[in-house]
C-alpha cells in the first residue's frame, strides 16, 4: 500500500508541476479525462490524488 501511496503522490505532482512547466498545446493522455470537467475540477482532482497518495504513503510508512 506504500509503494501505491508513492505512485499516487509522484503522479499527482506531475499532473500539476506538467501544465505549469510544458508548451499550453501538450496534454499527458492518461490525465487528459480530468479536463472534461473544467479547469477547477481538474485542479482539484490533481490536489485530490496528490493528497490521498501522501496520507496513503505516511500511513503506511512505518508499518514494515
Amino acid at each position: 500500500m506504500r509503494e501505491l501511496g508513492i505512485f499516487l503522490f509522484v503522479a499527482g505532482l506531475l499532473a500539476m508541476v506538467a501544465p505549469l512547466l510544458l508548451p499550453s498545446n501538450f496534454r499527458f493522455p492518461f490525465f487528459d479525462w480530468i479536463h472534461t470537467w473544467g479547469n477547477t475540477i481538474a485542479w482539484v482532482i490533481r490536489v485530490g490524488i496528490s493528497l490521498l497518495g501522501l496520507v496513503l504513503w505516511l500511513s503506511f510508512k512505518n508499518k514494515e
